[in-house]
């Protein structure tokens, strides 16, 4: 028998470390506490981790002419290669790049499909998840204050092999375990079975938290109401990953599905399949994000780009962030731990001191105006952690160029989200530039009708009016370099589930080339 058909002896006693550790440290002491551990220095530890126990690593850095025992400071730590899928993640064995090489130390794979649509393989061990969990209690705890009311946790995502709906599920037992009064039920993303599961249990709880894809859990609200079900009396929150929304959206769902209180209603994570939760929202950071998306001059001046990122806190002592030349690396321990990866999603890190800095000197302070939207349930000071910032704007590629103009999806959503058209719309859209010798160059712009909604002239000018507001508002850049004839939108409207535009089961994108 060789030693990889054995019992590994050492996994019982990794797992009730990490269970301990998680399960008996206060979410206080799991943010704050780490005794003042240098983020810079943990990141090289593990970088030391790597080189010794990760073949692939110590292959990558052997190609790269990197020397494991030249990099002795934190500051030698930025000469190191950045990594990514391509030069790293398919270029070895997945056994090699875990820790060893062996991929049985971990317990259980998740898939992902990306941005290509080619899975990926995320092995992971129950220590991975607890970090994640960190993140899940700290939205539970201090946006919805979970440890004191009864709550329903409905896992929307898909269930599977793929990362979100698993994971999930996952992350909320651990907070049922540690003592949080949160019950967990995992329906999927299933609408029917969705809706069976809060008909006969929410009102059994105090709160319930939906959690799933943004444009989905919209369906399920949207879906609900027609199937006579009133959110209001559920106490209903949200947690979402996957996409970026506006504020916009966030009031409208929030006002469909009874949350009275925005900053301490809902939760969006940045997550990847790569390392989990990188960082989420905090009632902090949607109140920033807020009052930016009322002042596009100072979102332009904080994020150099003509839409509004997602806004989240993170903490350095789990997961290390870096930028280069505008987008984001990360490092982090894992099932495969990742050292300087380069994901490819625009944004950057901004320091606690130095928001509120910025904030201050435009006259706006944000710890007061979260005091006063907290409302009566909410215990005091919930939601202020002195956590650095990250902005995601996410990939590039998702962006339509026009007349020299970078056109961002998020832009025309906001247009889609103005009354009445947002009764009128599912939100989902398809945006191309068209700008070819055959026809006047135009954005041409698909948008997929509500359910039972007529197409009509009057909804389609209405449509196109209003997302040309929005871009001019919005967007400098479309406002100084698109001549005024070009433009108005040209807008289509589609019925729901249109197979060429919409399928019905599929992940949406909102742009073509």
């Amino acid at each position: 028998m060789s030693e990889g058909d054995r019992m590994d002896e050492r996994k019982p006693q990794r797992a009730i470390e990490a269970l301990r550790q998680f399960l008996e440290t206060p979410l206080d002491r799991l943010l704050g506490g780490s005794s003042g551990a240098d983020p810079a220095a943990q990141a090289l530890s593990l970088f030391r981790e790597m080189a010794a126990r990760v073949p692939a690593y110590g292959r990558f850095l052997a190609e790269q002419g990197i020397d494991p025992a030249s990099i002795r400071e934190p500051d030698d730590f930025a000469r190191l290669p950045l990594t990514d899928k391509a030069n790293y993640l398919l270029r070895h064995p997945l056994a090699d790049l875990c820790r060893d090489g062996r991929l049985e130390s971990c317990d259980m794979m998740a898939v992902s499909s990306g941005s290509t649509g080619k899975p990926t393989f995320w092995p992971r061990f129950v220590s991975d998840e607890l970090g994640t969990a960190a993140r899940f209690e700290q939205a539970f705890h201090d946006s919805f204050a979970a440890d004191r009311r009864r709550t329903l946790a409905v896992v929307c995502f898909a269930l599977g092999t793929w990362v979100g709906g698993l994971f999930t599920t996952a992350c909320c037992r651990h907070l049922a375990a540690k003592g949080y009064p949160i019950m967990v039920v995992a329906p999927g993303n299933n609408k029917t079975e969705i809706w069976r599961v809060v008909r006969e249990l929410a009102p059994q709880f105090e709160q319930t938290v939906l959690l799933g894809y943004p444009p989905f859990l919209k369906d399920v609200i949207d879906g609900g109401i027609a199937e006579g079900i009133d959110w209001r009396p559920f106490g209903v929150k949200l947690v979402m990953a996957g996409e970026v929304f506006s504020e916009e959206w966030r009031d409208l769902v929030g006002e469909r599905a009874g949350i009275a209180e925005p900053a301490f209603g809902s939760v969006a994570l940045y997550g990847t399949a790569d390392a989990g939760v990188l960082g989420n929202e905090t009632p902090l950071s949607i109140t920033i994000r807020r009052h930016l998306g009322q002042d596009p001059e100072a979102a332009r001046a904080l994020f150099g780009e003509s839409r509004l990122p997602t806004l989240v806190q993170y903490d350095p002592r789990a997961r290390y962030f870096e930028t280069r030349d505008g987008t984001l690396l990360f490092s982090g321990s894992n099932g495969v731990p990742l050292l300087r990866y380069h994901i490819a999603d625009k944004g950057g890190i901004v320091p606690y001191d130095a928001m509120l800095r910025f904030l201050a000197e435009r006259g706006f302070d944000p710890v007061a105006a979260l005091a006063r939207e907290r409302g009566t349930a909410t215990p005091p000071g919930r939601g202020l952690r002195s956590l650095p910032f990250v902005y995601v704007f996410g990939r590039s590629n998702f962006t339509v160029s026009y007349f020299g103009a970078n056109i961002y999806p998020e832009n025309v959503t906001v247009g889609l989200e103005q009354p009445p058209i947002a009764g009128w719309v599912t939100g989902k859209f398809v945006l191309q530039a068209v700008e070819g010798l055959d026809q006047a160059p135009h954005l041409a712009i698909a948008v997929e009708l509500a359910p039972g909604i007529a197409a009509e002239d009057a909804k389609r000018d209405a449509i196109a009016q209003s997302i040309l507001a929005q871009l001019l508002r919005l967007n400098s850049e479309f406002q100084a370099y698109t001549p005024p004839e070009y433009r108005l939108p040209r807008v289509t409207l589609k019925p729901t589930g249109d197979p060429d535009w919409f399928p019905v089961g599929v992940k949406h994108r909102y742009t073509r080339k």
